[in-house]
């Protein structure tokens, strides 16, 4: 019987650690307000749990469970630091006695500590590609590798990064709290950025065996609607449109096997419809301020598709309009690429070509898979045989995930 308790307790205590770990931790850097201190805490908590559940019971209340004997844990440390290091006996007396006092939240429109992490991550005195990774990081539990593969960075380049921005914030003190309305507009920025970089990160895989990562692409959608509730400004309500329309199509998009299903070729009766009423709702409320941004934008072209009955039945006339507009207000060759597959699909194959060709021939792009497979797709489509095959093998030397590589090989096999 107590083998059985002990097992049930380890399998709760995985479950926690993999859906409230993240949530947890930015409670004790609430709390404790240090990162490093934090982190050990949230071990040494879970570790406190698979000791004492087994033979005490799953509490109640799990999370607050845990993060209640995290914050005494780091307490005890600091004591036992403090008689070796007379620096921390401020610190553990200080922690010892607002242990002792219910902290309340300091925004109360906002009762999410992950969403009060994010903006300490996103303070302007970090560097903007710091803000970004160390959010990732410390906020959604990506791995130094993950974050590095959507920078096309290299991992040690990150990691040192990361390193730098946590000293920044303790050598700076900066506040583990939400800014005030006046600052918020020049915080949002960025926010938005590594909300939707989470986002990408689960509903596109970098790299492994899976297409998706619905844990991740949930996570930024809850946190979406926190922001929301928040800040209702016509780009946050944009982006969240954005993330629940694609977030719409998960389910058609890979097969039982686990194989990619594009988007002309996948059963649009699987859509969620739902969350496409509620993203198209938000895109059109964004719009209708007329104070939107590349988000809004992003979420109209989804819109366009999820209209469209049918594959052949895409407004692309609409579509490339619409990416007329974005490549103004947000230049960049990713953005350049998607309108030229529009273009393609508006005007024909050679028409896109063109434009990808430019796009390549600038040096743009060239390690970026999906621009080859673009390229591929177009020539494929061309009757251009051998540059199809010669841009399939392009792509999949540099593609990472297993389901893209698959297809890639498919496409490529039929090419000729």
């Amino acid at each position: 019987m107590k083998e059985h308790s002990a097992e049930q307790a380890r399998e709760k205590l995985d479950a926690i650690y993999r859906s409230e770990s993240r949530r947890i931790f930015a409670s004790l850097i609430r709390l404790l307000g240090d990162f490093e201190l934090a982190e050990d805490a949230l071990h040494d908590a879970f570790g406190a749990a698979l000791e004492r559940w087994p033979e005490e019971g799953i509490p109640a209340s799990p999370r607050a469970w845990l993060v209640s004997t995290g914050r005494f844990k780091a307490i005890d440390a600091m004591r036992r630091r403090s008689r070796f290091d007379a620096s921390q006996t401020a610190i553990a007396q200080q922690l010892g006695a607002e242990a002792g006092v219910a902290t309340t939240s300091d925004d109360e429109s906002i009762e999410d500590d992950r969403l009060r992490l994010v903006f300490t991550c996103c303070h302007p005195a970090l560097a903007p590609d710091a803000r970004v990774a160390l959010t990732l990081r410390e906020v959604c539990g990506l791995t130094t590798e993950e974050i590095a593969r959507a920078f096309l960075a290299v991992p040690s380049t990150l990691a040192q990064r990361i390193v730098r921005a946590k000293a920044k914030i303790r050598d700076a003190r900066i506040p583990y709290q939400v800014p005030s309305p006046a600052e918020m507009p020049n915080r949002l920025d960025t926010v938005l950025q590594v909300i939707y970089l989470v986002f990408n990160e689960g509903y596109s895989t970098s790299s492994g065996e899976s297409h998706t990562r619905s844990d991740l692409s949930g996570e930024a959608i809850r946190l979406g609607r926190l922001l929301v509730e928040l800040l209702p400004e016509p780009e946050v309500m944009g982006l969240l449109a954005l993330m629940l329309l694609q977030e719409s199509r998960r389910v058609a998009r890979t097969s039982p096997a686990g194989d990619l299903i594009l988007l002309e070729e996948q059963d649009r009766s699987l859509w969620d419809r739902d969350q496409i009423a509620e993203g198209k709702a938000l895109m059109e409320k964004a719009l209708l301020s007329r104070r939107f941004g590349s988000y809004t934008l992003q979420a109209a072209i989804a819109t366009a598709h999820a209209d469209a009955p049918t594959a052949a039945a895409t407004d692309w006339i609409r579509i490339a309009g619409l990416y007329d507009l974005l490549v103004r207000v947000e230049p960049s060759p990713v953005v350049e690429l998607n309108r030229a597959v529009a273009v393609a699909m508006r005007d024909g194959p050679d028409a896109g070509l063109a434009l990808i060709d430019a796009i390549l021939g600038r040096g743009d792009l060239a390690d970026y898979h999906l621009a080859h497979a673009a390229r591929a797709d177009l020539c494929r489509r061309a009757g251009r045989t051998a540059e199809a095959r010669a841009s399939y093998e392009m792509a999949l030397n540099l593609a990472r995930q297993e389901p893209e590589r698959r297809f890639l090989e498919r496409r490529m096999a039929g090419s000729g």
